[in-house]
């Protein structure tokens, strides 16, 4: 393609970006960690990139934000938009449609609405929930009018040793050996850690590009030998260049391949809160370590974003330099035309707009809505009543007594929480409307405990749930009357 249309179209794309600032819209929850470690890695490896750090830039007024209250609607997304079929607008787009001026805000969500994260669901529950979230996918799109091609997974080649062009599966198994419970790829998370150490105040981080010859020779020298690599002689733009070619020599794509088109298909829609939408259930779908990598790049990509006035790298420059390592596309033969070309940059400029929105609304992405959790309660219940072979009749005698006891149980409101690594075993505790989890948790701290407790909901309609501290204990009691309470790390 001549030079004079690229800069065109980049123009053209700067120019319908350029009031884009981060302005971070934070749950009312820290974001929790994305790996556990039993001891502390070589080489001071605690990835600080999966923890945020307070941005520089400070968010708008609440009272400018939009509230996020299609997470909390029990009616699945696909019945909103089925409004679209008839007027080509429904309640969402007339609510949530963004200034020309400014981008979409969505107000953050507070803990005590019961929310959850995907980082607090077991991965029974996690399973069930990627089920019913392909399902409504599927739904919501047909409901909007998009039609995505299916894309069969590329036959590539694949190694078990050394670190590109390894699947992050097998990566991730490799250190769960040394570092059992990390969910992050270990080289991944040294990559982000040499960058955010010093390299957040480098100008043109992640955009200017090192030595060619040195990026091949810190390639093989990682593959040859990364148990005993040196990394105090890596540099900032060496770690740049190694992050970017260690994502696009993934022999799968980092949001797969059988993904990617539904992905590029978000960018047609309408409506801002539709795209996230669409995002969360996506997001669902990818495999777990995909998933927690994913997470982990947006929650360093936001840090360089929050550091641009030293850096010089906005939002839309983050954007557009990662946009070619996640959506690249894959060539067929040799000759490039002018046509393919084009494809290609369209390409660069369309995933740069959906990196974009995931950067700026990633907390919103991790959090399950309402609707979703409760027909993952409902599966639960199902399999649960299958398990135990019950018939009609006598399920629905069950039914009516348990719903008899639920009544006089929350009367009482007790319940009674375990402890098994404690010095206290037990405990009951009565619930009022203002007890929360941090409060049960409270009861049982002692300085002997090795780390920070949290309470889980157990059992009943769901496999395992951690709570937030300042979960309504209450309200989960009601939605899970036979669930048991655990308090462990």
């Amino acid at each position: 393609m001549p030079a004079t249309l690229f800069k065109k179209l980049q123009s053209a794309a700067k120019h319908a970006n350029k009031n884009l600032v981060l302005k971070p819209c934070l749950l009312g929850r820290p974001t929790l960690p994305m790996f556990v470690l039993d001891e502390q890695p070589p080489d001071d490896l605690s990835s600080p990139s999966l923890t945020p750090s307070p941005p520089h830039t400070l968010p708008p007024p609440v009272s400018l934000l939009k509230p996020a209250d299609w997470l909390l609607r029990d009616t699945a997304y696909s019945e909103v938009v089925a409004e679209h079929k008839q007027s080509r607008t429904c309640r969402d787009c007339e609510c949530f449609h963004e200034d020309e001026l400014d981008e979409m805000q969505f107000a953050p969500v507070t803990p005590s609405q019961g929310l959850t994260c995907t980082d607090d669901l077991s991965s029974c529950d996690l399973t069930r929930l990627s089920f019913i979230s392909h399902i409504e996918l599927s739904t919501f799109l047909l409901a909007l009018g998009i039609q995505t091609k299916r894309t069969r997974p590329l036959r590539s080649k694949t190694r078990d040793t050394g670190v590109f062009g390894v699947s992050l599966k097998s990566m991730l198994e490799n250190d769960r050996k040394t570092y059992p419970g990390v969910k992050v790829p270990v080289i991944f998370q040294k990559f982000l850690c040499i960058l955010e150490h010093g390299g957040l105040q480098t100008e043109g981080i992640l955009r200017v590009s090192g030595s060619a010859a040195r990026l091949k020779f810190l390639r093989l020298e990682l593959d040859r030998c990364c148990s005993i690599f040196d990394w105090s002689a890596v540099r900032q733009v060496d770690a740049a260049g190694l992050l970017k070619l260690f994502i696009r020599e993934l022999p799968t794509p980092l949001l797969t391949q059988k993904h990617l088109s539904t992905f590029r298909a978000v960018i047609g829609m309408s409506s801002e809160v539709h795209k996230v939408q669409a995002l969360q259930l996506l997001l669902l779908l990818l495999p777990e370590v995909n998933r927690d990598t994913l997470r982990a790049l947006l929650v360093f990509l936001r840090k360089v974003v929050s550091h641009q006035d030293q850096n010089r790298m906005s939002l839309w420059n983050v954007s557009m330099v990662m946009a070619p390592n996640l959506f690249a596309r894959c060539q067929h033969g040799n000759v490039r035309t002018i046509t393919k070309q084009r494809e290609e940059l369209e390409d660069a400029v369309g995933g740069a707009h959906l990196i974009e929105l995931m950067i700026r609304h990633q907390d919103l992405l991790w959090t399950v809505p309402n609707f979703l959790l409760s027909q993952v309660r409902q599966m639960n219940q199902v399999a649960n009543q299958k398990q135990l072979n019950l018939s009609r009749t006598t399920s629905r005698l069950l039914r009516r007594r348990n719903e008899k006891n639920q009544i006089t149980d929350l009367c009482e409101g007790v319940i009674r929480v375990h402890a098994p690594l404690n010095t206290k075993i037990s405990m009951a505790i009565q619930l009022d409307e203002q007890t929360t989890a941090k409060d049960v948790t409270t009861r049982f701290e002692s300085e002997s405990s090795p780390a920070p407790q949290h309470l889980y909901e157990v059992g009943g309609n769901i496999y395992e749930r951690r709570l937030h501290p300042d979960c309504c204990l209450l309200d989960v009691y009601r939605v899970n009357p036979r669930c048991d309470w655990l308090i462990k790390p």
